[in-house]
């Protein structure tokens, strides 16, 4: 199904590894159409709850694009080719499940607007964060200069930007583009931890609070009317009452998503 991507589904988790490794991961145009397809499948496949997108190799999770592609681009084959990243990434962004960046090694340029549309990313200790598309003569053209100062705040954003400095994974934490940092050999198992604790909650609302958060930054939407319509839509669910009741029970609630 893939040309360029590892999957396994356990437990309802889809692991998704990127497996370029002699490329370091880069991103060019048939791995961008396998990760379109997998974010369909995210959204479809009644058996996947959540997913994680790693890396193959120690070295990188995706160590950018592939410049070669789009060396020779004019203004409006690039501006399209700009959108067909975005349009992409946006899709595991707007994923009603949770989607981890499981970043193994370096995540610059492309590779950091890929974990930066993940709903929150995990770093191993020697993962390197960086958008340094301006040695290129560019800025990031995949959501990036957007993400990344949601994430972190203008001031540093327009620092990694403009200097195209490289930062390292207790730096990422400290500024909040991460959330966890743990050694390399236990980042899927801390993933697929977080992830095993999610899927035990309701799955709806688990989606509203996705939807709702994704509403902050979205200027065509109201955030509040957002969440007051998600809160709505929980409180006819068979899962709200199975909550309420498991709750006043003193026992574990069991949702169905339903």
């Amino acid at each position: 199904m893939y040309q360029h991507l590892l999957t396994d589904l356990e437990n309802g988790i889809l692991t998704i590894t990127i497996n370029r490794p002699d490329k370091l991961n880069a991103l060019n145009i048939d791995v961008l159409t396998d990760l379109d397809k997998a974010a369909d499948e995210i959204n479809s496949n009644p058996e996947i709850k959540a997913a994680i997108i790693t890396g193959a190799g120690p070295k990188a999770f995706v160590a950018g694009a592939d410049i070669s592609e789009f060396a020779g681009l004019d203004k409006e084959q690039s501006k399209a080719f700009a959108k067909r990243g975005q349009d992409i990434l946006m899709k595991f962004e707007t994923c009603s499940k949770p989607v981890i960046a499981a970043v193994n090694g370096f995540a610059l340029g492309g590779g950091c607007e890929l974990a930066m549309a993940c709903h929150f990313r995990i770093a191993s200790v020697n993962a390197k964060f960086g958008q340094p598309e301006v040695n290129l003569g560019l800025i990031p053209g995949y959501g990036g200069t957007q993400r990344l100062t949601q994430l972190i705040g203008k001031g540093r954003a327009l620092e990694l930007m403009i200097t195209a400095n490289i930062i390292d994974a207790n730096t990422a934490l400290q500024y909040g583009l991460v959330n966890h940092v743990v050694e390399a050999g236990e980042l899927i198992a801390k993933a697929k931890t977080i992830l095993d604790l999610i899927n035990t909650k309701a799955p709806i609302a688990v989606a509203g609070c996705i939807k709702a958060a994704n509403a902050v930054f979205d200027e065509s939407l109201d955030g509040f009317a957002t969440e007051i319509d998600e809160f709505g839509k929980c409180f006819v669910t068979e899962d709200v009452k199975e909550g309420t009741t498991a709750f006043l029970e003193k026992r574990k609630p069991v949702f169905k998503g339903k």
